[in-house]
């Protein structure tokens, strides 16, 4: 135990170092030879850890190239998949099949039109959010919702239903911001194979394509509604976890772009209060998010070993030591706020555009590399699964009480995710977009260790199965379209009740399937893949058998502590319970 104090006083100490730094950008998604290209994601490995050919890349510049890619690939007959500069998705939506054209909008970013009579904002698809942001701030106004992360294109981030947190107004998702979009969709010969719909909130088709996961065809340009600029005052209250099952509603209700963080294994929790102020008030503040920020090397490296060791050796002191030292300094810098340079104290107040969203390890020049986004794949630091499950706000207390028994009965065994972020609360507003949410709903995040191949079977990992299984089926808790592992999808198509309405607009503008593909058709569709040998390890399946599990390394199917339908693969000395 004295090894890891040294350990994790050193991390911190480098990590306080780091954040001043700058280093390597992240990597292009799309990697070619002279033979083929392979697409990755941002962590660089998909969920069943194989690869993604892409037969044809494409990178337009402008609308008319886009439009000619299409109808190219429309006159013969070839799928259409889209890619982004950051590819961020984590399921594979954008996997394109052996006949198919890789479009990548990185080089279609070029235009950013503020209207200033309208307040909106008008942007090629390839737009970074950022730049977005930048500009919309230097002209007086503020873009009100957006993710946490700001590695996103804007037509990515609205075609996957990303969000901030907020039940004000019209919400914390994204796609319920925009007002105006223009799609490229396949045509006959007559109309040269391809057509650009210009689509605004009285076109049918508009509650479809707002949320479409690419499958309807190309987004060209997104239209967002604007505000006058304002700031933000943020204070983070960490305090006991009693009451946070009976607290999540008045906190949404309460403060305008609140979100709560909980640490289940500290019994703490992390109340944002974030409410907008005049524009007058002084404060120069920045959130620049402790994860999001460039980290050394060095340091992600060592974390991602001390974690690994911890969890080959089956220790959970060691993982609830980390736990515990990580939350105690996110307190201590108010988890990457700033009042200037640094932070001296609370409230900490900023420009709506310096606090919504954050990203700084995104912008680090080629030249140094000794610092990089934690999870970079080419370092060998951080590596793990991210679940996200979207829950009516009406059931959502219902889940807490679930997991605080689980949590009960072992304490421990929740430390790892509290090495990452706890579980983060989020809030989005009922949506008319028939992908979206049909009622004002709970988000939850949560991040925890991933193997580093496919055969090793995690420590507590029975925990965070039967974690996932309650919220997305005893709860009914629908997954993030960007995030989770496979199995949170499963007969997705029934927890949405516009589904059939897609299905037809689907149907309407893409009727040969261009713009599908047999993997976003198993994410779409909500498909079980064919039950193998631990595939229950990885998230592919939920475990029926042992074999799903991995039976010579002592992890056995078993059902859930709470949750006893639940089927989770837990370490035994026997198959039996």
């Amino acid at each position: 135990m004295a090894n890891q104090g040294w350990l994790l006083r050193g991390l911190i100490f480098i990590i306080w170092g780091a954040a001043l730094n700058h280093g390597m950008p992240p990597q292009n998604p799309v990697r070619c030879n002279q033979t083929s290209c392979v697409l990755y994601n941002a962590y660089g490995i998909w969920g069943d850890r194989k690869d993604c050919k892409a037969p044809t890349v494409v990178y337009p510049t402008t609308e008319e190239q886009l439009r000619l890619a299409v109808a190219n690939a429309n006159k013969n007959n070839q799928k259409v998949k889209v890619v982004t500069k950051s590819s961020h998705t984590i399921p594979k939506l954008v996997c394109p099949t052996e006949n198919a054209v890789l479009i990548s909008t990185e080089r279609y970013n070029s235009t950013i039109d503020v209207n200033m009579d309208n307040l909106s904002v008008t942007a090629d698809a390839g737009v970074g959010l950022r730049d977005v942001i930048d500009r919309v701030e230097n002209a007086g106004l503020s873009l009100v919702a957006s993710p946490y992360w700001e590695g996103v294109s804007v037509a990515g981030l609205i075609s996957t239903g990303s969000h901030g947190s907020s039940w004000w107004g019209k919400g914390g998702a994204v796609h319920d911001h925009v007002i105006g979009l223009k799609l490229i969709v396949p045509a006959n010969q007559s109309e040269g194979y391809a057509k650009v719909v210009n689509l605004q909130a009285h076109n049918p088709i508009f509650n479809a394509a707002k949320v479409s996961l690419g499958m309807l065809g190309v987004i060209s340009k997104v239209t967002f509604s604007l505000e006058r600029g304002f700031k933000r005052s943020i204070t983070f209250n960490f305090t006991n976890d009693d009451g946070i099952g009976n607290e999540f509603m008045e906190h949404a209700r309460k403060y305008e772009f609140g979100d709560i963080q909980w640490y289940p294994s500290r019994h703490r929790a992390v109340y944002r209060y974030d409410n907008r102020v005049p524009l007058n008030t002084s404060g120069d503040g920045v959130f620049d998010f402790l994860g999001f920020q460039s980290n050394a090397i060095l340091v992600s490296k060592a974390t991602r070993a001390s974690e690994k060791a911890f969890d080959n050796a089956r220790n959970n002191d060691g993982k609830c030591t980390l736990a515990s030292s990580f939350v105690g300094y996110k307190k201590l810098i108010a988890n990457g706020l700033k009042n200037n340079l640094i932070f001296t104290g609370y409230p900490v107040i900023g420009h709506q555009g310096k606090i919504q969203t954050s990203g700084s390890c995104l912008y680090t020049p080629e030249v140094r590399k000794d610092v990089s986004c934690a999870w970079d794949p080419r370092i060998n630091g951080l590596f793990f699964y991210e679940s996200t499950a979207i829950f009516p706000a009406t059931k959502f207390a219902d889940f807490i009480s679930d997991v605080k028994k689980l949590r009960d009965m072992k304490p421990k065994n929740f430390c790892g995710v509290d090495i990452y972020n706890g579980i983060l609360f989020r809030f989005i507003k009922a949506s008319d977009a028939y992908l979206g949410q049909s009622e004002d709903s709970v988000v939850i995040d949560f991040n925890y260790y991933r193997a580093d191949d496919a055969s090793t079977p995690r420590l507590n990992q029975d925990v965070w199965e039967e974690v996932e299984q309650m919220a997305f089926f005893k709860h009914g808790a629908k997954p993030h379209w960007a995030k989770n592992r496979n199995l949170a999808f499963l007969n997705v198509q029934k927890k949405y009740p516009n589904f059939n309405k897609f299905l037809a607009i689907k149907k309407e503008l893409d009727p040969k399937n261009m713009f599908s593909s047999e993997w976003s058709d198993e994410i779409f569709f909500g498909k079980e893949g064919v039950k193998g040998d631990g595939c229950a390890l990885e998230g592919l399946c939920i475990c029926s058998e042992d074999r799903h599990c991995s039976p010579g390394k002592g992890y056995f199917c078993q059902q859930g502590l709470v949750y006893k339908e639940a089927r989770v693969c837990r370490y035994s000395s026997s198959s039996i319970s």
